[in-house]
């Protein structure tokens, strides 16, 4: 947030000449791609969580189908 803020401060002098939108453009999405690296992360997050829970199934499984066979 802080480095958004730097951005549009030192874009404000350009605001006249068309460069301070082309700044203001690249920090917003900046913004946006921090936001989608963050969602990558939960969601990368998430599917580890699901693997986990099945390998724990699957490991319960296996016991009781040995524990089944003796």
């Amino acid at each position: 947030m802080k480095q958004l803020f730097l951005v549009i401060l030192a874009a404000a002098p350009l605001a006249g000449c068309g460069l301070g939108e082309t700044a203001v453009s690249a920090a917003a999405g900046g913004a946006s791609e921090v936001e989608q690296a963050k969602q990558g992360l939960k969601t990368e997050a998430r599917v580890k969580q699901q693997l986990d829970a099945a390998q724990q199934l699957d490991a319960e499984h296996r016991r009781n189908a040995e524990a089944d066979a003796q």
